[in-house]
């Protein structure tokens, strides 16, 4: 079973830029006013490909073979046997090969999060002599202790951590971790660049 995480603000934000973007293309093509129209649609161009290479790629993806890490320009593949430990601090850091640590981009933890998990997980005042607060069910509580003083990376490092030790004791022998390049991430990029380029030539 396939499994994807992303950073659900910044795929959010990113798809409002993209919106915010296509109704400036269609007013800077209605009201062409030559070579400043350009400039502002290749700098458009650019922020646009930013946008996609750092909040619409990155992903986190859990499948049956192992764990793809989808950061900005490159995409790493590393079957579950070869994960050796898995760390979460402000990124979930994946040990795996001689010393090498994969660096997730998302889910990420940030300070604020963080501390809301750790509010979370401590245990509420008891005010008063008659409580006040809903009884939860079992389910409810077992959930509820699951979640305790954890962010969403903290959870998603859990799994694959989970992923990762039934590999190893089920397959045993290690394969090693495949690396490729993002070509659509740095060919949008290098479009935006020769955009601007043009851009500032033409102007």
């Amino acid at each position: 079973m396939k499994q994807t995480y992303r950073s659900r603000t910044a795929f959010v934000l990113a798809w409002v830029w993209l919106a915010f973007v296509a109704f400036n293309v269609f007013d800077l093509i209605v009201r062409y006013s030559g070579k400043a129209s350009l400039v502002a649609l290749a700098v458009l161009g650019a922020l646009t490909a930013l946008v996609y290479a750092v909040a619409l790629r990155p992903a986190t993806v859990l499948t049956e073979a192992g764990l793809v890490g989808r950061n900005p320009f490159r995409t790493t593949f590393v079957p579950w046997a070869s994960i050796e430990d898995v760390t979460v601090s402000h990124s979930i850091n994946v040990h795996h090969g001689e010393e090498q640590v994969l660096r997730l981009w998302t889910p990420m933890s940030s300070a604020r999060e963080r501390a809301k998990a750790q509010r979370r997980g401590a245990p509420a005042p008891q005010r008063g002599r008659f409580k006040t607060e809903p009884t939860l069910t079992k389910g409810e509580q077992a959930a509820a202790e699951a979640f305790s003083g954890k962010t969403h990376a903290d959870w998603v490092g859990d799994q694959i951590r989970e992923r990762a030790e039934s590999a190893r004791r089920r397959d045993g022998q290690a394969a090693p971790a495949r690396m490729t390049w993002s070509y659509d991430a740095i060919g949008v990029l290098v479009v935006a660049v020769v955009l601007v380029i043009a851009a500032i030539v033409v102007a």
